[in-house]
């Protein structure tokens, strides 16, 4: 009965990635596991041989997530480079996120519980978000369309035992965050964020490099002309300005520039913004409401405590916090380094 049970399995999985590589549809599966992504037990997200691992140097800000990501690339496609917005990336393109809580972030080799996989699929007609939330057994992740609330808990850094709600987005709100010019599109499989190196099975590599070197990149212009974001929390780099704009860029300008669902607040938070007025240096808000705090400008130089920005980061209220999606906790550290740039006026 198991050899019947795997030998369909193997045929389910095989006719799905024939269609992928020939770029038809990609057939939505209801469970995780259905689509062969992973080998051995699922939980343990060991990639098959065609789904590539990467990372980003500065990731968002998801109450304390960990996340492990990976693209699969049409077999003969490549995509193609920008040095300014997300790759564009071929029809039948798959990215794959998963969300997971190390039990004691002391020691990450006692285990992690995942919570969700978001997979983000390139279809003729566009970007489809799909989201997948994982069962207590660890066994299985199930399509859940309508999102959800979990009750996380781990032990952090400091040995202290957290309990927290976490929000899963339902499909909707990807959009929340994944619009560009109108169009659902990806955000971190970008130069700056891809411009690092990472530790694959046989040698440690600028994942750029490597993509080159896979044939799932077209042409790279020399190494020292690609665009990277800082490692924010790298406190070994002196350049605060580039780690606060780099934090600012990860966290905030999906939606705060000038082609983000934002657009209209005219504070754009992109790491290739020149103009002061529009990085918030002495800028009023537009519409903000109770967002304000009674505090009059975006960024007061030198003075954190006046600004919104500084504001917004340290609320959990739902009416006031920024980002207005998957942040049910504030984030402590990023706060402290976005404090002190406007504190030493950097920018």
């Amino acid at each position: 009965m198991r050899s019947a049970v795997g030998a369909l399995m193997l045929i389910v999985v095989a006719v799905f990635f024939v269609s992928f590589e020939n770029q038809e549809r990609v057939e939505r599966h209801d469970t995780l596991s259905a689509y062969g992504f992973f080998t051995g037990s699922l939980k343990s997200l060991n990639p098959a041989a065609h789904v590539i691992p990467y990372t980003v140097n500065t990731p968002l800000f998801s109450n304390y997530a960990e996340k492990s990501r990976f693209v699969i690339v049409p077999k003969g496609q490549k995509a193609v480079y920008n040095d300014s917005i997300a790759f564009d990336l071929p029809v039948g393109t798959i990215l794959i996120k998963n969300f997971y809580y190390p039990l004691d972030f002391r020691n990450p080799d006692k285990g992690k519980k995942v919570i969700e996989t978001r997979l983000l699929v390139h279809q003729s007609t566009g970007w489809e978000a799909w989201p997948y939330i994982w069962d207590e057994e660890q066994t299985e992740a199930t399509y859940d369309a309508a999102g959800d609330t979990k009750t996380i808990s781990y032990v952090d850094k400091n040995g202290k035992k957290i309990t927290t709600p976490y929000v899963v987005p339902n499909k909707n709100q990807c959009k929340g965050c994944h619009i560009r010019d109108g169009k659902m599109k990806p955000i971190g499989v970008s130069a700056r964020q891809l411009n690092g190196n990472y530790n694959y099975s046989a040698r440690t590599e600028n994942q750029l490099i490597y993509w080159q070197r896979q044939g799932l990149i077209d042409a790279l212009p020399a190494q020292e002309q690609i665009p990277a974001l800082a490692v924010w929390g790298d406190v070994r780099n002196t350049d605060l300005n580039h780690r606060a704009r780099s934090y600012l860029d990860a966290n905030c300008a999906h939606c705060h520039s000038r082609k983000g669902p934002a657009n209209t607040s005219g504070l754009f938070l992109d790491i290739q913004e020149t103009d002061r007025a529009h990085l918030g240096v002495n800028k009023s808000p537009i519409a903000a409401g109770r967002g304000a705090g009674d505090l009059q400008y975006d960024i007061v130089p030198g003075q954190p405590h006046k600004s919104i920005l500084v504001y917004r980061m340290k609320t959990n209220d739902p009416a006031i916090a920024m980002p207005e999606i998957g942040r049910e906790q504030i984030d402590k550290e990023g706060v402290a380094l976005i404090e002190e740039w406007i504190k030493k006026n950097t920018f």
